[in-house]
């Protein structure tokens, strides 16, 4: 693109890079979902519309009375009765309207958390999660503005308009002309701004999605950034991502102050009209002081109305930017949506058979989504995210095969970007397989649901996460129905028993953000220990002793042994000691298995291996 075409372009000219639109037809559902506070505020509207349709209408006969000298009497009193309800009906319907704001703001964040939660892993991994908690907080936030910045007033404010403008055609067409036309040129100019509003509203939540992530990087790596002395880089990041932030919103600030101003130059425009034009016609005999009074008075009202439209317009734009952010959530598939599809697509599931291996991979291959691929390849050392240069973007395993017998435990190991916390992945259905089947009993998992094959199966992750909040709530994550006695013993099992020991409140004491009141061998046992309690008849440890001394170790070596003694276990292993007893070793390397055996049958036959075993880098 040529400089002088870069400096025309609008700055709120839309790009791809805006992200999707919501159309106020997406708005209506969320506003339907109130519909008795909704009908209760539009009710009101009218009632207080014909109140102060009125007032003009009494202040006329008020002024006639006066010239006639004739007593005033109940005008004055009605007029007070009619401001006083006037000023009850604003107030009921602004709080209507103020917990009708809510309302919405709850529902959109209930639907897009449930949906978010249940979303693919593979969204978790292509998106940041900053963005993600940013379209909860900040974006959901917006939706209240259409209701308590205009929308519902404005709906309700048109019957006042509509009623000024009937007075003000019987009062005096002339003048009622002349106002229409500054009213009609400033409703174009308003028209013009708000699709720069929605498209200057929605680049703004993106860049404060964009600084919620940045910061809760930050956050999150606090004590690596502190260590490694780059804590005035990292403010330096997150403060442009801030400064970015601002320029968006100051995008916004400049185009809705041009809305302001139009209604105030309309309504300045059109009193001015209105005085110039009326008094000459007052002069001339063409209609009468108080006609004119009421005709002001009808404008007032007219305007009134207008503005708040023009609030409206600016409000709902800025919440349809937000709302497109909050739709491109809840428009993804969630991680069960395409389950009858791949069903449908596999053979016959057959029947579980006891003699069936518990776990099978045959033939299996899988590659990630291009998008996942991407945010795999910037994280440095994480197992699942090499790619070999033979291949494709996202490519993992490669025709995998293997059985898991019942009750045995297996080892996985190879060295980093072999595909291992891959096939525990795949096992646990975060992803589906590219090509080839898992069968579970014999079962191909793809024809089970999800919640049916995670029921089966314990998990323990690499870098296990440990939940805000106490022991006992970690504990109960898999397990709700779990006794204190239950969780107590599981503890000691693990070696964990002295950690309740250090606090006075037991089960209740608290773990800290992320564990942070646990060592990181503490955290790791207390994932174990989760797992353990769930009783699962499969259990997948993902180098669960990686984070041990050589004395826990042992023990949680004990602790495990105990626990497999009637469980299948899959054990992505670290140390050859956790090799060396299990009943099958499978070796893999470029996401293909290139041996199968014992340790001492593939000492002598897996060069890799032997390899591998003679430095401890079973990794």
């Amino acid at each position: 693109m040529s400089s002088s075409s870069s400096r025309s372009r609008s700055p709120f000219a839309r790009n791809p890079d805006d992200g999707p639109r919501a159309t106020f037809g997406q708005l209506l559902p969320y506003l339907f979902e109130h519909k008795g506070p909704l009908t209760a505020a539009l009710v009101l509207g009218v009632f207080g519309a014909a109140a102060s349709l009125a007032q003009p209408l009494l202040v006329s006969q008020v002024i006639q009375f006066v010239e006639r000298s004739q007593p005033l009497g109940w005008l004055v009193w009605a007029l007070v009765a009619l401001v006083i309800v006037s000023a009850l009906i604003s107030g009921y319907q602004h709080y209507l309207l103020q917990r009708m704001g809510e309302g919405v703001v709850l529902s959109s964040r209930r639907r897009l958390i449930a949906r978010m939660l249940h979303l693919p892993i593979a969204q978790f991994d292509a998106r940041r999660t900053g963005d993600l908690v940013s379209r909860v907080g900040s974006d959901t936030t917006l939706l209240r503005a259409v209701l308590t910045q205009g929308l519902v007033e404005a709906i309700g404010g048109s019957v006042t308009f509509l009623g000024a403008l009937i007075a003000m055609l019987i009062i005096d067409p002339v003048l009622l002309g002349l106002t229409a036309a500054v009213i009609a040129a400033s409703i174009v100019v308003v028209g013009a701004l708000a699709g720069r509003i929605r498209v200057a509203s929605a680049r703004t939540q993106k860049k404060v999605g964009d600084l919620t992530a940045a910061l809760e990087r930050a956050i999150g790596s606090v004590r690596t950034i502190r260590a490694s002395g780059a804590t005035d880089r990292e403010i330096e990041t997150v403060q442009t991502e801030a400064v970015g932030a601002w320029r968006m919103g100051v995008n916004v600030a400049k185009v809705s102050a041009l809305v302001v101003p139009v209604a105030g130059v309309a309504m300045q425009a059109s009193f001015l009209v209105v005085l110039g034009v009326g008094g000459f016609r007052v002069a001339n005999g063409s209609i009468t002081i108080a006609s004119l009074v009421a005709f002001i008075l009808f404008l007032f009202m007219m305007i009134m109305p207008l503005g708040q439209a023009f609030g409206a317009i600016s409000a709902t734009n800025q919440a349809l930017g937000a709302l497109g952010r909050i739709h491109e959530i809840v428009s993804l598939d969630a991680e069960t949506d395409s389950d009858a599809d791949i069903a449908a697509s596999v053979p016959e599931p057959g029947v579980a058979s006891p003699s069936a291996p518990a776990i099978a991979f045959q033939g299996v291959s899988f590659s990630y989504p291009d998008a996942v691929a991407r945010a795999h390849r910037e994280s440095d050392g994480a197992d699942h995210t090499d790619v070999t240069p033979d291949q494709s973007p996202g490519a993992v395993l490669r025709d995998v095969n293997f059985d898991v017998e019942r009750g045995k435990r297996t080892a996985l190991v190879g060295p980093s970007g072999a595909g291992k916390s891959t096939i525990l992945g795949l096992i646990e259905r975060f992803y589906d397989t590219t090509s080839g089947s898992i069968r579970l009993g014999g079962v191909d998992i793809r024809t089970l649901s999800r919640d049916d094959v995670r029921s089966r199966i314990g998990y323990v992750e690499q870098d296990a996460p440990v939940l805000a909040g106490s022991i006992r709530d970690n504990l109960l994550l898999a397990s709700p129905d779990a006794t204190d006695a239950d969780c107590v013993e599981v503890l000691h099992s693990v070696n964990l028993g002295d950690v309740l020991g250090r606090n006075p409140q037991g089960l209740d004491a608290p773990v800290g953000e992320d564990g942070i009141m646990l060592s990181g061998g503490e955290r790791q046992r207390l994932a174990i220990a989760r797992s353990i309690l769930a009783a699962p008849p499969i259990l997948l440890l993902d180098e669960s002793t990686s984070s041990l001394d050589g004395v826990n170790e042992q023990k949680m070596r004990t602790a495990i042994d105990a626990v497999a003694a009637d469980r299948t276990l899959i054990v992505i292993a670290h140390r050859l000691s956790t090799v060396v007893d299990s009943d099958r070793i499978v070796v893999l390397d470029q996401g293909r298995v290139i041996g199968t055996g014992t340790h001492s049958e593939l000492v002598q036959e897996v060069p890799l291996y032997r390899d591998l075993a003679k430095h401890q880098l079973l990794v």
